[in-house]
């Protein structure tokens, strides 16, 4: 997907992520936040139609290469628009319920269980200070890793491949959860599609 990026569609119902992420959050989220930030990079780059042929995940890649006048908006906005692709990707209803096959071997490898892994990512995400994401990414030696990020920084941008994200913005839990980012952090589990983290797994080991 490149110049210009368009909304992509969650292909299910706001309220199909019920009673664990409200409906009116994700019509929110999606059409407002997410909608801004895509109108955001477009706008950034509509002066610049030598990139205009790049994916978002390749700006992100090489931020230092772009020209400083829009260096951050693209961070910024680059990172909110592929950030919450993904985001919306993982969440979508059914699938497995936990990480299997070359996934789930991985995850044994790097963390030692499942319960392991959840327990190291929902620290991270707990743990930012302020807006940002904790990830699972494939890193440079093709590993998986646990890391959080500040705003909407993306792992790109440090040479990671994200495969998960757990959004912890405000805006992401605050209608229904108020302060309480812990007990969002502990309900998304209940909603993660581990067949298309595996298939983000597959991709970036590829």
């Amino acid at each position: 997907m490149a110049y210009p990026f368009q909304l992509p569609q969650l292909g299910y119902a706001y309220d199909a992520l019920e009673p664990h992420i409200d409906a009116r959050t994700m019509e929110i989220h999606h059409s407002k936040h997410h909608a801004g930030y895509t109108n955001k990079l477009n706008a950034a780059l509509e002066g610049h139609p030598d990139l205009h042929s790049h994916a978002a995940e390749d700006l992100l890649r090489n931020l230092g290469d772009l020209p400083e006048a829009i260096r951050t908006a693209v961070r910024n906005n680059g990172g909110g628009f592929v950030n919450h692709r993904l985001f919306w990707d993982i969440l979508t209803p059914g699938g497995a319920d936990a990480p299997a096959g070359d996934l789930g071997r991985a995850v044994d490898d790097g963390f030692g269980s499942f319960d392991g892994l959840k327990d190291k990512l929902a620290a991270a995400a707990a743990g930012q200070f302020g807006s940002g994401w904790g990830w699972l990414v494939v890193n440079s030696t093709g590993g998986l890793e646990v890391v959080a990020t500040a705003n909407q920084d993306s792992p790109y941008s440090a040479g990671m491949t994200p495969i998960l994200g757990i959004d912890v913005w405000e805006h992401a839990y605050y209608l229904h959860y108020q302060n309480r980012r812990p007990d969002y952090i502990a309900a998304i589990w209940n909603v993660i599609n581990w067949d298309r983290v595996a298939a983000h797994f597959a991709a970036a080991q590829s």
